[in-house]
């Protein structure tokens, strides 16, 4: 049965899931999680694989047909490759990717490359080991070897997600620019988001991403350019190479015009805006027995209350989850 596509109430096409499947990290980015946090969701709370398929079936028969795993860190979750394969092989689902810390992947990569994970978005933001601990707590050579490791199996493109946070790591971007490079992996800047206490603390060391493209410009020639996969980064391509180089600016520039997606927790919320609070819980709906046409009703629904834009800059201190239970 055809259904109409997901249109927002602003007219912007909803082909994009982010599915988080657990809000638990091994790292602790000192912009998204504090030190010591443990009040995760109840893994009784969490969708099951069976409720996890049902949703995203419902929403590849509306249309959408590119869907991220997400977290906290999505390798935590036990059993991922299953789900993995049982959400490849749904009819209209095009581009099953994975965002990830990378910390896992040195043994989990392989498996899930087979199980129809195509592309990776890998958080990095450091090449220096002693600065990478210092933001995430984490091994940093454990981190490249888990890249090196979805690179082997196959996985294309990856792209390396950096947080710029000035007085940190502002200075190493030429840096991590030529490791893209020399890689073939696109590198992407993001300017800090105030989710929750963690991000609005973060944001005394905020990175305005206007002043360091201009510097980036004194170095390497940008000219603008386009990839797929329904994210909301500006790109530019290094000239001479087939590097990319993407801006995700939630601050400085909105990209609230062109949004496509929304994002389901591991607890069966639909979040409409990173940035906003209107939500539309779907798990009671699935464990009270709610068929396939009704489930797709309440997506309808949850829909219809996408905002029309963030206000991050406008009102810092509105949103208080941490970034980890949203769905990144």
């Amino acid at each position: 049965m055809s259904h109409a596509p997901l249109t927002d109430p602003f007219g912007r096409r909803i082909d994009y899931l982010r599915l988080s499947v657990t809000d638990r990290c091994d790292l602790r980015c000192g912009y998204c999680l504090p030190k010591g946090f443990k009040s995760f969701e109840e893994p009784a709370h969490w969708l099951n694989f069976d409720e996890i398929e049902r949703v995203v079936a419902a929403f590849t028969a509306l249309g959408v047909r590119r869907v991220r795993l997400t977290g906290g860190e999505p390798l935590m979750r036990r059993g991922l490759t299953e789900l993995a394969a049982r959400l490849s092989a749904l009819p209209g689902l095009d581009d099953l990717s994975l965002s990830s810390n990378a910390t896992q992947l040195e043994s989990l990569a392989d498996p899930l490359a087979r199980a129809g994970v195509r592309r990776l978005n890998v958080s990095l933001d450091s090449l220096n080991p002693e600065v990478f601990h210092q933001i995430t707590g984490g091994d940093l050579g454990r981190v490249r070897r888990g890249i090196a490791a979805a690179r082997e199996a196959g996985m294309e493109p990856i792209r390396v997600n950096t947080v710029v946070m000035r007085g940190v790591n502002d200075a190493e971007i030429e840096d991590i620019l030529d490791y893209c490079a020399t890689h073939g992996f696109t590198l992407r800047l993001i300017e800090t988001m105030p989710m929750g206490a963690t991000g609005q603390a973060a944001m005394n060391a905020f990175g305005d991403l206007e002043p360091i493209k201009q510097r980036l410009e004194q170095r390497f020639e940008l000219i603008p350019d386009i990839l797929p996969g329904g994210g909301p980064a500006r790109y530019y391509r290094v000239a001479g190479t087939e590097t990319r180089l993407g801006f995700i600016t939630p601050i400085s520039q909105h990209f609230c015009e062109t949004c496509n997606r929304v994002r389901l927790t591991v607890e069966g919320t639909l979040y409409l805006c990173l940035g906003q609070e209107h939500s539309y819980p779907l798990r009671e709906l699935l464990r009270g027995g709610i068929d396939d046409a009704g489930l797709i009703e309440h997506i309808r629904r949850a829909i219809a209350l996408k905002p029309e834009r963030h206000v991050f800059k406008e009102r810092p201190g509105q949103v208080i989850r941490f970034m980890s239970m949203t769905g990144g």
